[in-house]
């Protein structure tokens, strides 16, 4: 069998046990290349993506490792992981931090060996299901850890500082480099292609009646509702005050003292905020059920409220009644952009807008209107946001 013929086989594999991922596949452009990967990695391709694969170390893994390589390079390309590696000074420790997200996404049987999983680095006690920006701020303390004392606590994870010293990469990413220090335009270019062939590729599957992987849309539930990390209030009544809306409601009981067979009118003063969520893929689940926390003791102060999702691009706008779940779509890059644009599009219909964030971006858009950015507890201070920035903490 061909190296063409093998790969023809795996991808009709993948398409049977995971369509959303076939169907992915087939989207994207397939290179052989022996010189400039070792195993296989994303590669640059105009705007798009592209996947070059070495084909000795393809012949050299067996079907169910071959089709774990696959889906682990497309989590890669749907996590925007590429074009996401600016707020990282460590770039080696960032590939590790991205592989340790995304192969909890695969079925551990379909790794080869030397895969990294939270299991690689036991005494650290990373957590399940977090973004890439946790597991990087878990690593880059453990690696400070080993600089002060010799050692971080956990035999794997010295190993690995010792082979990026040595200028090793345990969590190969060797075409990665086309894509640092993109310009800002390009950057935004390649995210947008791939939300639009993402949605495109989920429109597919539905299609066909296959599932859409929860990675992919999930489904965030608060158990527990907490006491709120912020006096909403307080910036109700004082930060939005100043922008309340004004409902009139015509009331047959109330006499009209001018005309005395028409209704009265009852003035009623009510804010309708606009709500923005960052679903990009650097939010964790932990982040997000914050977000929805704070939202939750918003709604709770009488106000109209409408959440926005939106992680290059915006993916829902819907009212919000006071549920304690949220389903959650994007987990792409981050573009603060389209909100702030339909916020000011619609100035007339919202009082002010909250973004909830961790606030690994920038923007260039002026808001015209109240804005108030929220920056998760486990968030890096971002001083570059037009408007008021506050960060949960107790």
């Amino acid at each position: 069998m061909t190296k063409a013929e093998s790969l023809s086989k795996v991808s009709k594999e993948l398409m049977l046990k995971e369509p959303f991922y076939g169907f992915f596949l087939l989207m994207l452009n397939k290179v052989w290349d022996s010189k400039r990967v070792p195993t296989a990695c994303v590669s640059k391709n105009n705007i798009n993506y592209q996947l070059t694969i070495n084909p000795e170390f393809w012949e050299s893994l067996v079907d169910k490792h071959q089709m774990g390589l696959l889906k682990h390079e497309l989590l890669h390309i749907a996590f925007n992981h590429l074009t996401s590696t600016f707020p990282f000074s460590d770039k080696k420790l960032a590939n590790i931090a991205f592989d340790l997200e995304i192969n909890q996404f695969i079925d551990p049987t379909w790794l080869p060996e030397g895969g990294l999983t939270l299991d690689t680095y036991p005494e650290l006690n990373l957590e399940a299901k977090q973004g890439s920006r946790y597991y990087y701020s878990k690593l880059l303390a453990a690696k400070q850890e080993k600089e002060k004392k010799g050692t971080s606590g956990c035999p794997n994870f010295d190993k690995h500082c010792d082979q990026m010293d040595n200028g090793e990469d345990p969590a190969n990413h060797g075409t990665w480099e086309e894509f640092e220090d993109l310009p800002e335009a390009e950057r935004k270019l390649i995210e947008k292609q791939v939300q639009r062939i993402l949605g495109e590729v989920k429109e597919q599957t539905e299609k066909r009646q296959g599932n859409v992987p929860g990675e992919m849309v999930s489904k965030i539930l608060i158990e527990v509702i907490e006491k709120a990390k912020f006096n909403w209030r307080e910036y109700v009544r004082r930060f939005a005050g100043n922008s309340t809306k004004i409902y009139t409601k015509k009331v047959r009981r109330k006499e009209n003292r001018r005309f005395s067979d028409n209704p009265g009118l009852k003035i009623k003063m009510r804010q309708h905020m606009l709500l923005a969520i960052d679903t990009s893929g650097s939010v964790s689940d932990a982040e997000l059920k914050e977000f929805m926390n704070e939202i939750f003791h918003i709604y709770k102060q009488g106000v109209d409220v409408t959440i926005v999702q939106c992680d290059t691009q915006i993916t829902s706008i819907k009212p919000y009644k006071g549920t304690l779940d949220l389903e959650v779509g994007g987990r792409g890059g981050t573009d603060f952009d389209p909100v702030l644009e339909y916020f000011n599009e619609n100035l007339k219909k919202y009082t002010s807008l909250v973004y909830f964030t961790d606030g690994e971006c920038s923007t260039d858009v002026k808001p015209r209107g109240p804005i108030l950015w929220v920056l998760s507890e486990r968030s890096y201070d971002n001083e570059n946001l037009p408007g008021k920035v506050i960060k949960l903490e107790l």
